[in-house]
């Protein structure tokens, strides 16, 4: 008889959550089957949960903030072994033969993989993932409290800001204390965030309710770069005239409506706009080390595997403070 485990599944788009049973999976060639401990809940987690992307193919679970042990080897995994620490962020595989992987840019393979979209994601006791999604995790980090929300909120933040051209010295700006933000102060918020900006390590906050911070960045010399993370184009927009000579906005929050800028606010001082959509495994290791190093760790807020749709609400209410975590029982 198979053995079975709890999973939180969307049975459509724009139904509830469903709580069910299913028979622990097997992992097939290059595939690994991971025992989940905990799993952060993202905002992006409304793409399965309403149907945003095509092809979803449903009853699917979410999640994309997956810590856990692998219990379980696919044929032809050998580079794996039980009893190992991994994440699965959002980057979910890649194919290894379009271009983009050809130049070894696999974070833009023409056909990667979402966890949590592509594949059940880790809102389960157990799931299977490919090898090329996985990373290893520090033994010293704590699944729940750290390495789950830097598989995603962690990385797309600490990547951003490595990749970009602020050096030590330079002035970063950070738009909005939330999910992201809040792992990458100093920062611009719209609320009373003075005294939560600083304790995080801020050396200025700028609320920008009552503030022009575009205006007060200049005071300061203009930004060498400002990321923003807050899924706003029109708050994304305001922030452009705040960049100094050579200075970037890196957009790293989703948004639908547009980030806008007079062409002439762009062209004097060199200024530019950026995506930038989180990394791969081994950019998700990077993380978790610096982590582990610098004593970073995100604010979060737990719930157990069958809470997973109050959880959910919590974190698009916005009142999180400020990663939502899944931390699960096996009945195994």
């Amino acid at each position: 008889m198979n053995q079975k485990m709890k999973a939180v599944q969307v049975p459509k788009p724009g139904s509830d959550f469903e709580i069910v049973e299913r028979d622990i999976p097997q992992p097939g060639p290059g595939h690994v089957r991971i025992r989940v401990q905990a799993c952060g809940i993202c905002h992006s987690d409304v793409i399965t949960k309403k149907g945003l992307f095509p092809g979803i193919t449903y009853p699917r679970v979410p999640g994309h903030e997956v810590v856990g042990v692998i219990d379980e080897l696919g044929a032809d995994v050998k580079e794996w072994k039980k009893g190992g620490r991994v994440g699965v962020g959002w980057h979910g595989g890649y194919d290894s033969t379009c271009l983009a992987c050809r130049r070894g840019d696999f974070v833009n393979c023409a056909n990667g993989k979402i966890c949590g979209i592509s594949y059940d994601g880790g809102y389960q006791e157990y799931m299977i993932a490919p090898v090329e999604a996985l990373a290893q995790m520090p033994e010293s980090l704590d699944m729940a409290e750290a390495a789950a929300p830097l598989m995603c909120a962690g990385v797309t933040t600490f990547n951003a800001l490595r990749h970009s051209r602020a050096l030590p010295s330079d002035l970063v700006a950070i738009q909005g204390i939330g999910g992201l933000g809040h792992l990458g102060v100093p920062a611009i918020g719209r609320g009373p965030g003075n005294a939560l900006a600083k304790k995080l390590g801020a050396d200025l906050y700028i609320g920008r309710v009552a503030t022009d911070a575009a205006a007060e960045l200049q005071k300061l010399g203009g930004a060498s770069v400002i990321l923003t993370t807050a899924p706003s184009g029109k708050a994304m927009s305001a922030l452009v005239g705040g960049l100094g000579a050579n200075g970037t906005l890196v957009v790293v929050g989703a948004s639908a409506d547009p980030v806008e800028a007079p062409p002439n606010q762009l062209l004097s001082g060199r200024k530019g706009i950026q995506g930038w959509a989180g990394g791969i495994p081994t950019d998700s290791e990077d993380t978790l080390r610096f982590a582990e190093m610098t004593g970073v760790r995100p604010m979060i807020e737990k719930y157990p595997l069958a809470r997973a749709a109050e959880g959910y609400a919590r974190m698009m209410s916005g009142k999180a403070e400020f990663r939502v975590v899944l931390t699960m029982e096996q009945t195994k």
